[in-house]
Formats: structure tokens, sequence, C-alpha cells
């Protein structure tokens, strides 16, 4: 079930033989950052040692990516062996990458070597293919990772450990209490022994009833049997939501027939929450989702023009549209005053009813069976914001006797009705219909789907004005 290897890095400092845990005595921030990035220019190596063993793993990570490139890579070939590896589970994939570069193949081995073999696999997906394939075969744990490098990064089986307490269900407590021990070296956090019978998980068994239960009572006597489960091919997303709806800090994963094949721990699950989270505000303001901050400006760019283009392709749409107006405005220029309120109002009620949408569905709370629930509420909501909205602007408008007033009033009221309906309508509407197409929803509130509103509104707008105008 693995090989022995060190404590956890998010429960220890970086050099445990110093003795007691540190609390923080260096904290990384930027004048640390130009004071080691000096040190290690002068190749003051056991000062720079000094400082770092006052940071722990995840602090090391950020210190790393803060550096320079060339002296990143300096202070990431002198760390200790141990403390390498530890440091290389908590670095952002991109940063890995760059450190990684141009690594001899027997330090690559000892560095992966040590880590758990879901942080393993995620080291050598980020590889080079060659690179991995040559790294790959020298490992302890090759038939495990080849295994694990099968499935896709952001599913259940690209997310799981192998390593776990694996107990039969006719030992008794004190045994299994004996098995735990014996396993401590090999797996990094013990929450639940696994009850396996002949490869099949049958149960589950706490840690609780582990201590507090009599050493001669069977392991079948006292393991739970309702217990949850996710298979190897389900998407992150849907696990990070098992393990909040039923407040797990693992989950077991199985293959069709039951068989143990790994467990995912609520560290990873944290990971996924927080890298989801990212994903959706980055679709939410029109980028890919995939941009990091250490991604080169010619990567940034290549993430965020295509979005610019159908930006400008809309806007260009939306001043046809006005275009095509124009013997509409001829006959009452005040009409353009009030073109940024109508697309203002349109995409702001659109944003509010998809964030909405987006937030339900993304945390399981809304289904795809609510959508027209949810769509005629949004209606309904619509044409009472509509209607105070309209009613606001409408009586400006006839306090400051701009234009023909009767004629302007009637346009504008219709028109906040109307496009607020649409709006929100369209808001709530397409979160769904992207989740049907397999599209992430958090896309609803990008720049398309705003662009795509604007133009409605505009139309909506000069059509109205046209037939009370002309």
């Amino acid at each position: 079930m693995g090989r022995p290897r060190s404590p956890s890095s998010s429960s220890r400092p970086a050099d445990p033989s110093d003795g007691p845990p540190h609390s923080g005595l260096l904290e990384v921030d930027v004048s640390v950052v130009e004071d080691i990035a000096a040190l290690l220019a002068e190749g003051q190596r056991g000062m720079v040692l000094n400082l770092v063993a006052d940071l722990y793993p995840a602090d090391v990570a950020l210190l790393l990516r803060r550096l320079p490139e060339e002296e990143g890579r300096q202070l990431f070939r002198w760390l200790p062996p141990t403390l390498g590896s530890d440091v290389l589970a908590e670095m952002e994939d991109a940063v890995r990458v760059r450190l990684l570069a141009g690594l001899a193949p027997p330090l690559l081995v000892d560095l992966i070597d040590a880590l758990d073999t879901d942080d393993a696999a995620d080291v050598l997906a980020d590889l080079p293919d060659e690179r991995a394939l040559r790294v790959l075969p020298d490992l302890a744990d090759t038939e495990d990772l080849t295994e694990l490098l099968e499935y896709g990064e952001e599913t259940a089986g690209g997310l799981m450990a192998r390593e776990y307490v694996a107990i039969p269900p006719d030992w008794t407590l004190r045994e299994a209490t004996e098995e735990v021990r014996r396993s401590a070296a090999d797996v990094e956090e013990v929450y639940t022994a696994y009850v396996v019978d002949d490869g099949t998980l049958v149960g589950t068994l706490s840690l609780k009833h582990l201590l507090l239960s009599a050493g001669s009572v069977q392991v079948r006597d006292v393991m739970e049997t309702d217990f949850i489960t996710v298979a190897p091919d389900v998407d992150q997303e849907e696990v990070s939501r098992v393990v909040q709806r039923y407040d797990l800090v693992s989950v077991p994963v199985v293959d069709e027939a039951g068989r143990m094949m790994g467990r995912i721990t609520i560290d990873d699950v944290v990971d996924v929450i927080r890298d989801e989270a990212e994903e959706d505000i980055q679709l939410m303001s029109g980028l890919t989702g995939e941009e990091e901050t250490v991604d080169t400006a010619v990567q940034v760019s290549r993430g965020r023009l295509p979005w610019l283009i159908i930006g400008l392709v809309g806007s260009g749409l939306s001043g046809t549209v006005i275009g095509a107006f124009e013997a509409t405005l001829q006959q009452a220029v005040v009409l353009a005053t009030f073109i940024p309120i109508v697309t203002a109002m349109g995409g702001n009620a659109a944003v509010q009813s998809a964030a909405i949408a987006v937030q339900g569905l993304g945390s399981g709370e809304l289904w795809m069976s609510d959508a027209f629930r949810r769509i005629g509420k949004e209606m309904l909501v619509a044409l009472l914001n509509g209607s105070v909205v309209a009613a606001l602007l409408c009586g400006t408008v006839a306090a400051l006797g701009l234009g023909h007033v009767t004629a302007l009033v009637a346009t504008l009221g219709l028109t906040m009705l109307a496009v607020s309906f649409v709006a929100t309508t369209n808001g709530a509407l397409i979160p769904f219909l992207l989740t049907w197409l397999g599209v992430d929803p958090a896309s609803a509130m990008g720049p398309f789907v705003t662009t795509l509103n604007d133009i409605l509104g505009l139309a909506i707008y000069f059509l109205i004005a046209t037939g009370l105008y002309l």
C-alpha cells in the first residue's frame, strides 16, 4: 500500500529535527524575499537554509514563487530532499514545472518517491511526457502511479491516493489498532480505517470506535456499513459537493464492483473548492479559467484575446443596431441620452439572476428539473423590479420636462419593463442551458452574454421608440 514517507507537510515545520513545532517565526513578505535573493546571489547556503528552517513547506513554496527564476531554482536545489518533496506538493503547477526543468533524474526520482501517490501523480502529469516516461520505471510505486495517470486530473481517480489503512472484518480491534500503528509511516493522515474483505470495501471504522471499544471486539461488530463512496471517473467538483454535503474528512474511491481503489482526503478537496472558485471567477470575467499569476505575458494574452475579440464583435453589433435606427434618433436626439441606462439596466439585471443560478447549480442546490420554477420566479422578480425602475426613471424625465415628455416617458417605461424582463430571464435561463450542454454555467456571466443582453436591450429600446415617435 505504499512506501514509508515523511510526515505531512501541512502539520509540521520544515525541519522537525530542530525540536518542537515553530510558531511562524518568519513570515514571507517582500523584505524576506529580497534578503534571501541577496543571500542566494552571494552563495550563502548556510544562512539561506537557516532562514528557510523557520518556514513551513507551504511558505517555502510561496517564497519560491516570489523569487526570480534562477534564484528559485538555486534555492530548490539546496533544500534537503525531505523538505524539497514536501515543498513540491505545495507548489502551483506552473512554478513546479519551472523548478523541475533540468533537474537530474536521480534527484527527481528521490523527490517523487517521498510523495504520496496522489501528489506524485500530479508531479508526473506536469512533466513533459518524454521525461515522465523516463522517470516512471525507477519509482517505488510505478504500478500505482501508472494507474493513477490514466485518470483525468480533474476526476476522483486523479485526486485519490493509493495509501490507506485496510483491515479485514474478522480482526479484533486490538489487531486493527496494531495495523494502524504499522501503517503510520505509509499513510499521511489516518482519519478512517477501511474494512476490506477480499478487496471489496464492506465498511469503515472510525478512530473513535477503534480507541473507545474493547480490544477483543471484532471489527465487523462496530464497523459502519452505511458509508459514502465515489467512482474514479466522477468529476472533482462532484467529489467536493459530496464531501461538503456529508461533512466528510475523507471519502473512499471504489470501482463498479465495490473494490477499494484509494481515498480522497479533505486537504485535496479544499484545493479543488479553491480551484473551482478561481476558475468560475475567471469565467465570469471573460477569461479561460486557466490563467495563473505566474503565466508569461504571451500566455496571458493568448487566454484573454479571444474574449476581447468576441466583445469587439458584440460591440460592433450593438453599434449596428443603433445605426439601423438612425431615423428614429434624428426624430428624437434625446433618445441617445438613455442608451447607457438601457444597457446598464439589462446587464445588471442579467448578472443578478445569473449569479443566483450559477451559484445554485455549482453547489447542487439547484437541479436541472428546477429550471422552469427558477425562471418563472425570476420573471416575476423582473416585472416587480422593472416596474419600480420604470416608475423612477419616468418620474424623473417628466419632472425635468425632457423632449416630447409623453412619448419619451412611454418609451422609457415600456423599455425598462421589457429589458428587465428579457435580461433577467436570459440570466436565469442561460446557466441551465449551458449545464445541459455540458459547459460550465459560470460562462453565463462572461462578456458574451453581457454583450448579447446589450444588443437585445438596444433593439427593444429602438423598436419601442420607433413605434411611438414615427
